[in-house]
Formats: C-alpha cells, structure tokens, sequence
C-alpha cells in the first residue's frame, strides 16, 4: 500500500471522529421503533364520549339548582313558622287574660251579699282591662293569610268591652227598681255581646287561622281557644231574673230578704261510682274504689236566689280526718244543685266511722236545722 493510501484512509477514519451529523438513513436506524409498538398517549377523559361528559355536567348542573331551591324553600317554611308561632303567642296571653275575665264576671255574680251598684263597678273594672287587651290586640301584626282572622279576633273582644259595659250600665239603672223584669231584659240583651264574642273568636278567627296554617302545610301550633262565658244560658231573662231579685234585696236594709224566705236545705248523699244512697239512719258499707266520690244534694228551699253555697264533708277517721270543701255558685228558688267531691285520699278500711255533711247557711237564712247530716259508714275493699 503506498503512503497515498495510508493518508486516506486516515482521513476517512478521522472524520467519522469529528461528530457530523449522520445520514437520513442512520437516523432512522438510530430511532428504530422499539418492540409492541409506540407507547399509548395518557389523556384525562380516557374512554368517556363527550356527549356523555356533556350531560353529566348538566345533570350536576341540575342537582345544584335543586338543591339551591329544596334549601329555599326549607328557610322560608322555618321563617313562616316562627312568624305563626310568635303571632300565636301574643294571641294566647290575650286568650287567658280574657277568659279569666271572663272567669271573674261570674265570681263577681255569685258574690253573697253584693249589690247591684257594687256589681257594676266590678264590672267597669273589667270593662277596662278587657278594653286594655283589645288595643294591645289590635297593635299586633298578623303573619300572611291572617289578616282577616286577625281583624277578627279584636272583633271579639270588642264585643266583649261592650257587653261588660252594657251590664253595667243596666246594673245601675235596674238597681233598687221593682222592675225587676225589664232590667232582666235588658241585662239578657247585653249579656248576648259577650256570646257573640265567643262565636266570633270561635268561628271567624280560630276555625279561618286552622284552615290558613293546614292549606301551608305549617303543623306543630297551637290557636288557642277563647270562651268568655263559661256557662249557657247566662244571655236569657229567666238566668237574670232571680239575679236582679237578689241584688237588689240585698240593697235594703232586710240583707237580701225583703220580706221573703232565705234558706237552703240538705237532701241527700250519694256514693260515687255506684250512685248508692247514703242512709242517716243505718250503717251505710262504702266500697273503695279509684273513682270514690261523693256527690251532695243542696236544695233551695226559700223565695230568692242563693250564692256562694259552701258544702263541706268530713270522714271523721283517725288519726287525721280527712275534709272537703265545694262551693255551689248559685241555687236559685225551688231549684236543686249538687256539689260533688272526687280525688279524696284513701280512708281506713273496714273501720265504722262517721261522714259529716254541712252547708254553711247564706247570708238571711234563719232556719239552718236542716243544713246538715251524719251518716254512719265503713269502706270496704268490696
């Protein structure tokens, strides 16, 4: 080989050292593609349509809103019920505070020995805080769908100042009157306002309120009931009639006699639950029971009406008697009224002992011989 040939060969080899950049061909043998082909390309939705992905955001989209609405609706059914309930609230004391007014005319009625003119300021009295709790409740400010009922509940206790004012007016106008029979009249027309009163509260405001909360689905409240008079019949001349006879006997100096009997008479006992008679002559066996009671029969016995009747029972045992007292409110003449006494303790058993019965006379009786009885008994466990 000569010294030509050397040199080129080791320029050929000299310059495969210097770095260039080799052929198309050698690169794509440098690159070959490895065995299985080229790796599989990561995406984050792998395998899920867009269609697909499309609705999914719109049912969550959807569940969202729902939600939104569901809790909504859920603060505004809260905030409607407090408002009912605090409306309802203030609406109840005015209930009780009525009803006992209510309760006080009828004590004020059947106070013995008070007149006519005494009564009608007692009731002015009462006209005045009824007439006080009538402002307060036309202040108060009724929830959606109550107007009406609301407007209507301070109806009835307006009523209610107007028919305790009109008694008292025709109190003192009847007061010392031999007419006995027209003041009746008139003090039965004013006594049909307070009756009116109690319907309204009855029907205009609690039934209208009652159907208002049911149609809003709102439960868990409470519209209270309002009844001013507690008994019926209070609105006719034949309740006030012996009334008036009464007040104004008890305006003359007789007490309450003028010229006629004042009495009251005990009848009888009977046992509860049995509805037995006592004797007052034989030893009388008393079943003990959990219903044990014992019901007096009081009889008016003289020409006027009779109030405050106290009935008071005694089971002389030892070592502690047990008593009992009943008020009967009112008698009036020739009537019958029974006073009954229930949840007494347990007496002794299969022990004769003495129960004692004694109606206190009222003011003007001069007769009260027959206002008490004694009646020998032994409780058995039957």
């Amino acid at each position: 080989m000569s010294e030509y040939d050397s040199d080129i060969e080791f320029d050929f080899f000299d310059e495969q050292e210097t770095g260039e950049s080799p052929s198309p061909g050698d690169r794509s043998r440098s690159q070959r593609t490895p065995p299985g082909g080229p790796p599989a390309r990561r995406t984050d939705h792998a395998g899920i349509p867009p269609t697909a992905r499309l609705v999914g955001l719109i049912a969550f989209g959807i569940l969202i809103i729902v939600l939104l609405v569901l809790w909504v609706q859920s603060c505004s059914s809260t905030s409607r019920t407090s408002s009912y309930r605090s409306y309802l609230s203030k609406v109840a004391a005015l209930a009780v505070d009525s009803n006992r007014l209510g309760s006080r005319l009828a004590q004020s009625i059947e106070t013995p020995g008070i007149t006519a003119g005494a009564l009608a300021n007692k009731i002015d009295g009462l006209a005045q805080q009824q007439q006080a709790d009538a402002q307060v409740a036309s202040k108060l400010t009724a929830p959606p769908g109550l107007v009406a009922p609301q407007a209507s509940m301070v109806e009835a206790l307006q009523f209610r100042v107007a028919g305790l004012r009109g008694l008292a007016q025709a109190l003192r106008a009847g007061a010392g009157s031999t007419n006995v029979a027209s003041t009746a009249v008139t003090l039965a027309a004013e006594t049909e306002r307070l009756v009116a009163g109690d319907a309204v509260w009855a029907d205009l405001f609690r039934e209208r309120t009652l159907q208002t909360i049911a149609q809003q689905h709102i439960t868990g409240l409470v519209v209270p009931r309002s009844r001013f008079l507690q008994d019926s019949g209070v609105d006719s001349q034949t309740f006030w009639t012996p009334v008036v006879e009464r007040l104004n006997g008890n305006s003359t100096s007789g007490g309450g006699t003028s010229g006629k009997a004042v009495g009251t008479e005990l009848l009888g006992v009977t046992v509860l639950p049995s509805g037995k008679a006592l004797s007052p002559t034989q030893l009388n066996t008393v079943v003990e029971s959990t219903k044990l009671g014992f019901v007096v029969s009081v009889k008016n016995s003289g020409d006027v009406q009779v109030a405050g009747v106290q009935v008071t029972i005694t089971i002389k045992q030892s070592p502690k008697p047990i008593t009992a007292t009943v008020r009967i409110p009112l008698i009036n003449p020739g009537d019958t009224k029974t006073a009954t006494f229930k949840n007494l303790p347990q007496p002794a058993f299969v022990v004769r002992t003495t129960l004692e019965v004694d109606v206190q006379p009222v003011k003007g009786e001069t007769n009260p011989d027959n206002n008490s009885g004694s009646y020998q008994v032994i409780f058995s466990l039957g």
